[in-house]
């Protein structure tokens, strides 16, 4: 059974930073993408920032520049270090991982920015 255990959310002031972080543990084989997603109240699940298998990546507008994804691929790990952080940021983030025949999603964890 897959498992997807995210930590590093909380509470932040603006212009501050977070760095998120989501291990996969189980039967585990060919991870072709790791991304990150957030979620606000009465709003879609958006895609904040994802990396592929062979290290490429891609963001959402609202956080080029200033968000980066990496991964430990020894550790099944990936990472969101989330810097000048505003307001708007504030969202349940969510890790996905897309493999051959399916997705799976970690639990959630909240970040808020302070103004």
């Amino acid at each position: 059974q897959v498992q997807l255990v995210l930590s590093g959310g909380g509470l932040v002031q603006a212009g501050g930073s977070l760095r998120l972080s989501c291990a996969a543990s189980g039967s585990i084989f060919s991870i072709l993408a790791m991304s990150w997603y957030r979620q606000v109240p009465g709003k879609q699940r958006e895609l904040v920032a994802a990396i592929r298998s062979a290290g490429s990546t891609n963001y959402a507008d609202s956080v080029k520049g200033r968000f980066t994804i990496s991964r430990d691929k020894a550790k099944n790990t990936a990472y969101l270090q989330m810097n000048s952080l505003k307001p708007e940021d504030t969202a349940v983030y969510y890790c996905n991982m897309r493999v051959i025949g399916g997705d799976y999603w970690g639990q959630g964890t909240q970040v808020t920015v302070s103004s």
